[in-house]
């Protein structure tokens, strides 16, 4: 699965020093959540309360028809350590972070420029979550 791939990339020399077991035992936790929630929706939107960008990408999505399935991790209870590996995943920008189709999307950046462009419909109608 692509998706796995990506996420468990990202955690790559996010553990260190002691109680190295636990760690790893946690982060495949996490990678293991983040997968299974990327996987089994076409859109998903990792989010934090109150981030104005995140709010941009969610109302974009939603004005287009998509009902993304949205985490906002200051809510969650593994917030902490999914934005810290959205944090590897996306290059020191970790929210908004939008996967479409099982697959990393990107940021606001990314998000904004693929609906300039004209492509982020079509990868939406590719990804099941939008059928017009």
């Amino acid at each position: 699965m692509e998706v796995a791939k990506d996420v468990r990339s990202a955690a790559v020399g996010m553990s260190g020093g002691g109680g190295v077991d636990q760690q790893r035992k946690d982060l495949e936790s996490v990678c293991e959540k983040v997968s299974a929630l990327v996987s089994g929706n076409a859109v998903v939107v990792f989010t934090i309360s109150g981030c104005c960008m995140c709010h941009v990408v969610k109302q974009l999505l939603f004005g287009l028809g998509v009902g993304p399935a949205v985490v906002e991790l200051d809510r969650e209870a593994s917030g902490g350590p999914i934005l810290a590996l959205l944090h590897r995943l996306g290059g020191g920008k970790a929210v908004p972070a939008v996967f479409v189709g099982g697959k990393f999307l990107g940021g606001i950046e990314t998000v904004m420029a693929c609906h300039i462009n004209g492509s982020l419909v079509p990868l939406l109608k590719n990804a099941g979550a939008l059928w017009l």
